[in-house]
């Protein structure tokens, strides 16, 4: 004779084998969804976070002689104000590093694309853009601000009563933010350096 209450007991721990295996499987396919994209993700913030020259190599590259030990400029008060009509936020170190070799000074600078920081460097001679380099590049997007093409627009920029450039600079599509960062930071090079100079 079969024994009802044996029979109910296991047709419950069936149906929860079957409840287990089910919810195993939505966790499996969840994560054949989430781990690919995750991968994903992170494969392309590795490739966007490039360093294509040390602040080091950059200095060499473009400083004639021995790299010289770097100065200080303070941002007080009454020099955070253009400072932050330029950026359109106030400046992230209120104390920046300079090397000045003769006429030359040399800035690094970093400042916002999209969502991630462009560092780049600028060397001024006589109150003029002479070079402009990205040092990282950590943006998905808009990478073409490293090349020369786009980067000599910037020689021989001055900087205007205003704060603007003295040269229009074309932009690039798909990385309007990033030109604008890029511009924005010659502009501050060019600000700085003027203000160095007041300090001599």
């Amino acid at each position: 004779m079969v024994n009802l209450p044996s029979l109910l007991c296991v047709d419950r721990n069936v149906e929860m084998i079957k409840i287990r295996n089910y919810k195993l499987i939505n966790k499996v396919k969840v994560l054949g969804i989430v781990l690919p994209l995750l991968l994903i993700t992170l494969s392309m913030k590795v490739w966007a976070d490039t360093q294509y020259l040390t602040t080091e190599q950059f200095l060499t590259e473009h400083l004639t002689s021995e790299i010289p030990k770097p100065s200080t400029l303070w941002l007080v008060k009454d020099l955070v104000k253009p400072a932050k009509k330029i950026l359109g936020h106030a400046p992230y170190q209120l104390r920046q590093r300079y090397w000045q070799q003769g006429n030359k000074t040399a800035w690094i600078l970093e400042e916002i694309g999209k969502v991630e920081f462009i560092t780049a460097g600028f060397v001024v001679e006589d109150g003029k853009i002479a070079q402009v380099r990205v040092l990282t590049y950590r943006e998905s997007r808009g990478g073409e601000v490293r090349y020369s093409a786009f980067l000599k627009q910037y020689f021989g920029a001055v900087l205007k009563e205003n704060n603007f450039l003295s040269q229009h600079i074309d932009g690039i599509s798909g990385a309007t933010l990033s030109v604008r960062s890029m511009t924005r930071m010659a502009r501050l090079a060019l600000y700085y350096d003027a203000l160095s100079k007041q300090k001599e």
